[in-house]
């Protein structure tokens, strides 16, 4: 499964993704400054899986409609420490996550 990490995850956390995924992040892509809609078009036909912290993102979006999933993770912050403990938690909704569907991984 390949999964774009959203310009707001701190991309040291490529590091806690299980490894049967291929993690990138959109800076790596060279989509950084892409708004939502023209980032998720392009998402969708190269990647899974977008895992973000955008928590609008679906009320903003027919998400549903993507052929790609949206994990949305819900801490305190985006540092490192304050989502690193959610991952375990992100690879196994990563695992059965279905296109367009949109699951969150609350701290």
């Amino acid at each position: 499964m390949r999964v774009l990490l959203d310009e707001n995850i701190d991309r040291l956390l490529k590091a806690l993704f299980a490894p049967e995924f291929e993690v990138m992040t959109v800076s790596e892509r060279g989509w950084e400054g892409k708004a939502n809609g023209d980032l998720l078009r392009f998402a969708e036909r190269k990647f899974d899986a977008l895992v973000t912290m955008d928590r609008n993102l679906e009320y903003q979006q027919n998400l549903r409609t993507l052929d790609l999933g949206v994990v949305v993770l819900r801490a305190r912050s985006n540092a490192y420490r304050a989502v690193a403990h959610l991952m375990p938690r992100v690879n196994e909704r990563l695992r059965s996550i279905q296109p367009g569907e949109v699951v969150h991984v609350p701290f």
